[in-house]
C-alpha cells in the first residue's frame, strides 16, 4: 500500500506515517549507515513539500543534499515582520512567547531530565516521530537510542569534601587554633582556596571539615578520592607543620561547579557555629557563603560539563487552548530542530500529577523539551542570543498558524530587566510561583529587578539604537491606532523608553568621565592645588583681582567635580569645603585690606584711592547715563529672559538636557522676544540699541510694528516717547540741581553715590542670577551684562568725555 504524504497538513504526520508505514512493512536496516540515509533522504522530500527544516542547527555540511535543500528553503516568516506590526498586536492583547533554555546536561543525565518532564512516567511523553511514550520502560530505551549521540565527556571534579584528624591540644586561645588549624591545611592544600569548621573531640585531638577547590593555581587538579588524599597526606608530612602536630587527610566526595559548592557550604554553616575560609574569614551565614563560592572561587574552578542534551520550556498565558498550544509546540519543534531527537511532554494544571506545594499544577500552560544537541547527521544546535530571538519568532508563528495571539518580543522595546540564570538564585518555596533567594549580591538585585518588574535599559551603542527604532515605532502605533486603549499602551511605553533613554544618556556620561577617572582627576586635583596656593602670593590684592582669583578656583572646583566617581564623592565634598574656606579668608583679607586704606585716607586728608572697576559696572552706569535707569532695567530683564532659554536650547541642542524640554525653552525664548519687541514699540530705546546688534530681536520688532489691526499712530510714538523720558530726566535733573547747592564736592559725592548704588543693584543682580543657575544645575551661565561689551564700548567713551568736560568747567 502506499502513502500520500503530501495527504497530511503538517510535518510531524508526515514523519508519523512515514514511520508507521516502514514499521508494517517489515523493512529491516541493515545498519545505522543505512537508517541515516534513509531518514535524511525522507527530509528532503518533506522539504521540498514545505515541511520543516533545521534553522536552528549551525551552518555546517548537512551531511546530504536534501536536508541542505530543507534548510534552504525554510525561513521563518517572523524573521521579517515587521517591528510596528509586532507591538502593535502586543498593544491589543498579544502575548509574547517565551522559549528559554533552561539547562544543559550530559548523556549520562538524560533519565534524570526525563524523569522530571514525564513526573516520573504518569504524563505522557511524545518524540519526534510523533510516536507516544508511556512508562518508564519506554523512557530508559530512549537513553539507549540516543547514546551514539553523546561525546560522553565526564564532568570536571571542581569542588572537593575533605575532613582532617589533627592530634594536638592545649591552645591557649581560639585564634590560636585556628592558626594552627590553617597551617596544617595549607600545608596540604598549597594555595587552594578552602572553608573549614572544627570539632573539638573528648581525647583532645581536633576532627576539621570542610571544602576546598580542587584546582591549585598552578593549574594542578586533584580527583577527590583515596588516591588524592595520599597525595595531600604525603605532601603534609614532607613540611614543616608535621613536626608541630600529626594529621590525616581524607576526602568524602566531589562535585562539578558553582551551584554544588555553595549548597554544600550552606550545610556546613547550619551544622557548625564558626565557620571560616583559607584567610581566617569567617562566614557567618548562607548569603557570605554564597558570595564566597560565586565571587572567590569561580574563576578558580575553570569548570566544565559535557553538553549531549538541552531542556528547553515554552510557556503561554493561563488560560490560553491547551490543545492548540501543544500544536503549536510540535510544530514549533519539527520545525526549529528537525534532523535531532527529542521528546516533550506538556504540563497544564488540570492534568499535572504534581501538586502546588511541589511545583506542579501551575496556573500557565507550559511543555518541557528534551533535545539532544547532536543531530544524526552530525550537526550540533547554536545557542547563542540570535538563535533564541529565532526560536521566538518560530514559536509565535507557529501559535498563531493555530490561532493563539502571540507576537516575538525583545526585552528592549518594553525597557524590561535581564533575566536570571538558576545559578544566580536558589529556590525557597515552590508554592504557587517559586520564590527564590540570589546566591549572590548581584544574583539578588538582578532577581528583585526581575520580580519588581523594574524598568532597566541596556547600555551599549546597539542597544541604545535599537531602542530609539523602538520608541520610534511606538509613536507610529499611537498616532495610527484609533482604538483608545492601544494608544494609551503605546504612549505609555513610548515615554518609558524616553525616560529610560535620557537616564542610560547621562549614565554613559558619568561612566566614560569615571573610566578616565585616575588620570583626569589627579590632573584636576594638582590644577586646583596650584590655583588655590596661589592665594598665598597675593597678600594685598585689590578687589577685582581677588574676583578674578575666586572665578578661578571655582572652575577647578567644577573640573574636579566632574572627574570624581561615585565612590570618591564623599572626599571631593572634603576638599571643595576646604577650598571655599581658604576663599573666604582671602575675601576677609581683601575687606581688611580696605578698610585700612580708608583708615590711612582719612587720617591723611587724602581721598581714598579707588581700585579699577569692573567693566561690566562701567558700562552699566553708561546705558542708564544715555537711556534711563527704569529703561535700562526693563530691558535687561528681558535679555537675560531671552540669553537664559537660548542657552537652554542650545544645550539641548549638545544633548546636555532632554529633548523634551525643547518646546518649553522655545515657548519662552518666544514670549520674551515678545516682550522685547512690546518695550521696543512703546518706546525704549535701549531694547532698539540691542536690536541693531541682534537680527532675531529686530525682525521681532519689525513683525510687532508691521502687525494688521495696529493703529498708524502708534508706529510713530517711539520718537515721541523716547523724547518725553529724555524731557522727564531733564527736568529730574534740573529739579534736583535747584534742590541742591551747585557745590563741586557735593556733585562729586552724589556722583560717587550714584555710582555706587548702581553697581550694588548690578551685583544684586548678578548675584541671583548666579544662584538661580546653580539651583538649575547650570554651571556656564554668562552675564548678561558682558553679553553686550561691543555695543557698549561708544557708550563708555562717551560717558568719560563727559566726565573730562564737566572736569574742565570745574577748573575754570
Amino acid at each position: 500500500m502506499e502513502i500520500f504524504f503530501g495527504a497530511f497538513t503538517s510535518d510531524w504526520e508526515q514523519r508519523r506515517a512515514a514511520l508507521l508505514h516502514e514499521m508494517s512493512s517489515g523493512v529491516r536496516r541493515a545498519s545505522a549507515e543505512e537508517e541515516l540515509r534513509k531518514r535524511l533522504k525522507r527530509m528532503g522530500q518533506i522539504g521540498a513539500a514545505g515541511g520543516g527544516g533545521s534553522t536552528g542547527a549551525s551552518n555546517h555540511s548537512a551531511g546530504s543534499k536534501g536536508q541542505k535543500l530543507a534548510q534552504a528553503q525554510v525561513k521563518p516568516a517572523s524573521a521579517s515582520r515587521p517591528m510596528q506590526t509586532r507591538l502593535a498586536a502586543v498593544a491589543k492583547g498579544s502575548q509574547p512567547a517565551v522559549v528559554k533554555m533552561a539547562s544543559y546536561g550530559g548523556g549520562a543525565r538524560v533519565g534524570a531530565m526525563l524523569n522530571y518532564v514525564s513526573r516520573s512516567g504518569e504524563l505522557k511523553v511524545e518524540n519526534e516521530n510523533g510516536k507516544i511514550l508511556e512508562g518508564r520502560e519506554d523512557l530508559a530505551r530512549v537513553r539507549g537510542d540516543w547514546d551514539h549521540l553523546f561525546q560522553n565527556r565526564a564532568e570536571s571534579r571542581d569542588i572537593g569534601s575533605f575532613s582532617v584528624d589533627i592530634a594536638a591540644a592545649g591552645f591557649s586561645s581560639d585564634e590560636a587554633l585556628h592558626e594552627r588549624v590553617r597551617s596544617t591545611l595549607t600545608s596540604g592544600f598549597a594555595d587552594r582556596r578552602y572553608a573549614y569548621a572544627i570539632e573539638k573531640n573528648d581525647d583532645g585531638s581536633l576532627t576539621v571539615e570542610g571544602l576546598v577547590v580542587l584546582r591549585s593555581g598552578q593549574g594542578e587538579r586533584l580527583t577527590g578520592d583515596a588516591k588524592a588524599a595520599g597525595i595531600i597526606q604525603s605532601r603534609y608530612d614532607a613540611s614543616a607543620a608535621a613536626s608541630e602536630a600529626e594529621a590525616k587527610f581524607s576526602f568524602r566526595g566531589y562535585g562539578n561547579g558553582v551551584e554544588f559548592g555553595a549548597s554544600r557550604l550552606r550545610g556546613l554553616v547550619d551544622q557548625h557555629p564558626d565557620v571560616r575560609n583559607n584567610r581566617g574569614q569567617s562566614i557567618a551565614d548562607e548569603k557570605v557563603a554564597g558570595d564566597l563560592v560565586q565571587k572567590d572561587w569561580r574563576g578558580e574552578l575553570h569548570s566544565r560539563k559535557s553538553r549531549d542534551v538541552m531542556h528547553v520550556i515554552m510557556s503561554a498565558r493561563a488560560g490560553t487552548d491547551v490543545a492548540a498550544f501543544e500544536s503549536a509546540v510540535r510544530d514549533f519543534l519539527a520545525h526549529q530542530f528537525a534532523g535531532h531527537r527529542y521528546v516533550f511532554a506538556m504540563h497544564d494544571p488540570a492534568s499535572d500529577p504534581k501538586e502546588a506545594g511541589e511545583g506542579g499544577k501551575r496556573p500557565h500552560v507550559h511543555a518541557h523539551a528534551i533535545i539532544a544537541m547532536k543531530s544524526d547527521a552530525g550537526d550540533r544546535i547554536e545557542t547563542t542570543p540570535a538563535v533564541f530571538r529565532e526560536w521566538r519568532s518560530v514559536m509565535a508563528e507557529k501559535a498563531r498558524g493555530h490561532g493563539i495571539k502571540m507576537e516575538m518580543t525583545d526585552r528592549r522595546e518594553f525597557a524590561s530587566p535581564p533575566a536570571f540564570t538558576r545559578t544566580q538564585v536558589r529556590p525557597v518555596s515552590r508554592e504557587g510561583r517559586t520564590e527564590h533567594v540570589g546566591t549572590s549580591e548581584p544574583g539578588q538585585a538582578r532577581y528583585d529587578a526581575k520580580r519588581s518588574g523594574r524598568r532597566t535599559l541596556a547600555t551599549s551603542d546597539g542597544s541604545r539604537q535599537y531602542a530609539i527604532k523602538v520608541q520610534e515605532a511606538w509613536q507610529k502605533i499611537a498616532l495610527a491606532s484609533g482604538d483608545r486603549q492601544t494608544v494609551a499602551y503605546a504612549t505609555q511605553h513610548h515615554n518609558v523608553l524616553e525616560t529610560e533613554l535620557s537616564t542610560v544618556q547621562a549614565e554613559t556620561i558619568a561612566t566614560v568621565i569615571h573610566a578616565d577617572f585616575r588620570s583626569t582627576f589627579r590632573a584636576n586635583l594638582v590644577t586646583l592645588q596650584q590655583t588655590v596656593l596661589e592665594g598665598e602670593k597675593l597678600r594685598e590684592m585689590l578687589r577685582v583681582d581677588f574676583e578674578a582669583y575666586e572665578k578661578k578656583v571655582e572652575t577647578a572646583l567644577f573640573k574636579l567635580e566632574r572627574s570624581v566617581g561615585p565612590e570618591d564623592r564623599a572626599g571631593f565634598d572634603e576638599v571643595a569645603s576646604l577650598a571655599r574656606d581658604f576663599v573666604n579668608q582671602k575675601r576677609e583679607l581683601v575687606d581688611l585690606y580696605e578698610q585700612r586704606k580708608e583708615a590711612v585716607a582719612e587720617q591723611s586728608g587724602e581721598e581714598p584711592h579707588n581700585e579699577p572697576r569692573d567693566p561690566a559696572n562701567d558700562e552699566w552706569d553708561a546705558a542708564i547715563a544715555k537711556h534711563g535707569e527704569a529703561v535700562v532695567e526693563a530691558g535687561n530683564e528681558v535679555m537675560i529672559e531671552i540669553e537664559h532659554n537660548r542657552e537652554g536650547l542650545d544645550r539641548v541642542e549638545a544633548g546636555e538636557l532632554p529633548s523634551k524640554s525643547k518646546e518649553a525653552f522655545q515657548a519662552g525664548l518666544n514670549h520674551a522676544m515678545e516682550r522685547a519687541a512690546q518695550l521696543a514699540v512703546e518706546g525704549n530705546s535701549y531694547i532698539r540699541e540691542v536690536a541693531e546688534q541682534d537680527p532675531d530681536i529686530q525682525r521681532a520688532i519689525d513683525q510687532a510694528e508691521n502687525q494688521p489691526g495696529r493703529p498708524d499712530e502708534t508706529k510713530g510714538n517711539a520718537p515721541s516717547s523716547i523724547d518725553s523720558a529724555a524731557e522727564q530726566q531733564h527736568d529730574l535733573r534740573a529739579e534736583e540741581e535747584d534742590r541742591q547747592p551747585v557745590d563741586n564736592d557735593a556733585r562729586e559725592a552724589h556722583e560717587l553715590a550714584s555710582t555706587v548704588e548702581s553697581t550694588n543693584r548690578l551685583q544684586d543682580r548678578l548675584s541671583k542670577d548666579r544662584e538661580a543657575a546653580q539651583l538649575r544645575g547650570e554651571t556656564t551661565r554668562t552675564d548678561p551684562a558682558q553679553q553686550h561689551v561691543p555695543r557698549l564700548e561708544e557708550l563708555e567713551r562717551e560717558k568719560m568725555e563727559q566726565r573730562e568736560r564737566d572736569r574742565d568747567d570745574r577748573d575754570r
